[in-house]
Formats: structure tokens, sequence, C-alpha cells
């Protein structure tokens, strides 16, 4: 009888060899790694590589791990490691796998506290990494820095920042800049942006970051992006009804963009987080009914001056755009996808995937022109976006996902509710 697991190594082995052959008429080997929510650069894209089509629990499946508890995380990639938060027996964990899908371990942090949302969890937070270590935060509070073979470097709790009043699950992932991690709390009357030293985990400086907003104005679910700004290192934070950058020396405002509710709604409160796109970051607000671009740079209030354009008609309220080839992809939360022009904030065209009750959760992916959407019943929707629009496949995983596919070396990574899946073609 043949062994599954000597065959999936065979698999594994060929493959590695033939990328390693870049100057074949194949493709040029793709960067092997992901290392943060939404990939290398924030932007929720690879370049080149092929990817397939079809994918569910058995076609051009590779392998699945099954996980220990449910997660919202989206995977990352370092080289030869696949790391990715989970709770295991109620407690917070980071867990790391190989390209064989082996988990080689897991290593607790504190007491998990469980999601809320169907389609939350206690983990929520992707994992970020720098290659010599790998930084993991919770709802719960729970953070820490651990090195590649899960010994943890570092731990703390952020509880003793202040309540977490968020209405949901918190699901804000850490951040690297050169010398520090990350963290921005970002809910009422008790906001932070929080630079931590990655090799001691000590605080390096804290910043509040409170304003007045209408109900749950303040309350953000975005990802901090780090931005150059004047040829040094800045973070651009989205969130309370303000775009603002921050120096990654001491968190020090550079500039603000404001006038993003004026009507004073109730409610507008932030889930899909920003992206840049060149020299603009695009910004969709107003629970999926608004999408501005901003033009980076300036000083102080930027508002008036910065502001590009603003629709009413686009935008969306969970899922964060991606970005590829000089265009903004927005995938809103009932299917629609959108091609915008950053610089205009006109649609090169407009076209959706076919209609069904589930909404998106899960933020898209684009990989070997392809884009990759995830919808929160398990099936994953793909279209050829290489000249316009094609819609190409509706795959169904099984299970839940809420995570982003993760495109690395010709694999593409889904993580489901109860498992890490590995497929390719």
């Amino acid at each position: 009888m043949t062994n599954p697991k000597h065959c999936r190594t065979m698999k594994t082995t060929k493959f590695l060899l033939i990328t390693l052959f870049t100057g074949t008429s194949l493709w040029a080997a793709p960067e092997k790694h992901w290392p943060a929510w939404r990939g290398p650069d924030g932007s929720g894209a690879s370049d080149g590589g092929s990817y397939p089509t079809k994918l569910n629990g058995t076609e051009n499946l590779i392998w699945k791990s099954p996980l220990p508890g449910k997660g919202c995380s989206t995977p990352v990639v370092w080289g030869e490691r696949i790391l990715l938060t989970c709770p295991v027996n109620g407690e917070d964990a980071v867990l790391g796998y190989d390209w064989e899908g082996e988990k080689l371990w897991q290593t607790t942090l504190g007491k998990e506290r469980k999601g809320k949302h169907r389609n939350g969890s206690g983990s929520n937070p992707s994992v970020v990494t720098d290659g010599d270590l790998l930084f993991a935060l919770f709802k719960s509070g729970n953070f820490g820095g651990l090195d590649f073979k899960g010994k943890v470097r570092w731990k703390t709790n952020l509880s003793g920042y202040g309540k977490d009043s968020l209405y949901w699950d918190f699901g804000t992932s850490p951040i690297l800049t050169e010398k520090y991690v990350i963290v921005a709390l970002m809910r009422e009357k008790n906001s932070w942006l929080i630079a931590f030293d990655k090799a001691s985990g000590k605080v390096a400086w804290k910043v509040e970051r409170n304003y007045e907003t209408p109900r749950e104005g303040d309350h953000s679910y975005a990802t901090p992006i780090l931005i150059e700004h004047e040829g040094k290192e800045a973070i651009l934070v989205w969130g309370a009804e303000r775009l603002t950058t921050h120096s990654a020396k001491d968190g020090s405002i550079l500039w603000i963009s404001s006038g993003f509710n004026p009507k004073k709604k109730n409610n507008w409160v932030v889930v899909g987080s920003h992206v840049v796109a060149g020299e603009v970051a695009i910004v969709p607000y107003g629970r999926g009914s608004h999408i501005a671009g901003i033009r980076l740079g300036g000083k102080g209030d930027v508002t008036e001056s910065h502001r590009l354009w603003t629709r009413s008609d686009s935008g969306s309220f969970v899922p964060t755009p991606a970005v590829a080839n000089g265009k903004v992809y927005v995938l809103r939360d009932r299917g629609e996808v959108h091609c915008i022009d950053p610089k205009t904030g006109k649609s090169h065209w407009e076209e959706a995937f076919p209609k069904a009750s589930s909404s998106y959760y899960g933020s898209p992916t684009i990989a070997g022109n392809k884009l990759y959407a995830p919808r929160e019943d398990g099936v994953i929707l793909v279209a050829d976006i290489s000249d316009g629009f094609r819609f190409l496949a509706e795959n169904d995983m099984g299970e839940r996902v809420i995570a982003s596919p993760v495109p690395v070396m010709n694999r593409l990574l889904v993580r489901g509710e109860k498992h890490l899946f590995c497929l390719g073609e």
C-alpha cells in the first residue's frame, strides 16, 4: 500500500525542485514570504505564480490539517514555516506548521477570551513576523513575541490599557517597524497606539488617540499600515472618523484627515481596513456605503487639501480592498467587485459574483491574475481579472471560511473553521 505521507513528500520535493529553476519557461519562483495579514506590502496581492481555480476538500488538495479550535486569523508564512493563531483547550495559542501540513509546535500565551460573533473568534488578529521573531495578539489582550521554534521570548497582557468596549470581536493585527511591534487599540474613550520593543516587549512609547464621535464611531477593527513620510517610517491609522499618520519614532501625529461623517450618523464603525495604492490611501467607510482617496503627505490638518475623491456608490463594510497593478479591487459585502483607479476614484469596471444569501467577511486575495473571494458560508469564488472580470469558479470548502487565502510558492493556503488547507495545481 502506498504511504500517503510519502506521496505528499514526493510532490512537495518535486515542486521545490521545479521552482528553483527560475530560468525555465515555467515561471520565476514566487516570493516565499507572506509575513503579515495582507502580505509583504499590505496589498493583499502576490505577483506572478500559478494558482488553482478549482479548490475544495479534494480537488487540487495537497493536504489538510485539523485545527484544535475556532480561529479567524489569516495564516502567515516565512520560508518553510506556516504560522497562525488558534485556541487550544481554552488557551490562546500560536501554531507552527511545515509545508507538509505537519504541526511542529504549539505555544500558549494565556487564557482565551472567546468570540461572540458567528464569524468571529478570540483569535482574529494575524501573526506578524520579520523572519527573526513572530508576534501574536489576541482578543483577551494576551500579546507575545516568540522565536521560530515556538519559544516565548516575552509576553504581556494589554488589559491594563482599558476596557475592551468593542461590540464585536477585536480583530486588529499588530504591525512591524524597523525597531518596534505596533498595536492599535481603538474603542470608546480608551484608544491607544503603542510601540513595543521587538526583543524585550518593553513599551518604547505610547500615545492616546481619543476623539469624540457619534455612537460607535470611535470603534475600529482596522489594522494600521507602515508607510514612508519624508524619508522616515510612519504609521497610518484609520479609526474614529480620522485617518492619522504617526511618527514611528515616538508616535506623534504628522498629519490628519477627517470629514468622514459630516452628517454625524451613529454606528459608522470601522471594520474593513484602509489600503495604500502608490501615493494614495483608499479609505472605505460608512458601513460599506462610501469610499475615498486621500493623498499621502503634508503636515497638520490635510482634510481639505489632500482628499482627491469621494464616492457614495461604492465601498465595503467588512472586506478590506486589495491592490494590484496600480488598481484597487473592492469586494463589497454582497459580492459586487469594483476595480477603481486610485488617483481618480473612477471605476475601470464593475461586476459581481453570483448572488447568494451569505455575505463576504473575508478580505479578497489576488494571485496569478486571479481574485479569490471567501464567502462566510465557506464558498471561495474565483475570477480572472487579467483583462476585466471573468467569473471562473465557485468552490465549497465544506466549512466556514473567514480568513483570507494566502498565495505562496504556487500554493494556496486556506484557513477554515476546522482545517488548514494547502491547495495547488
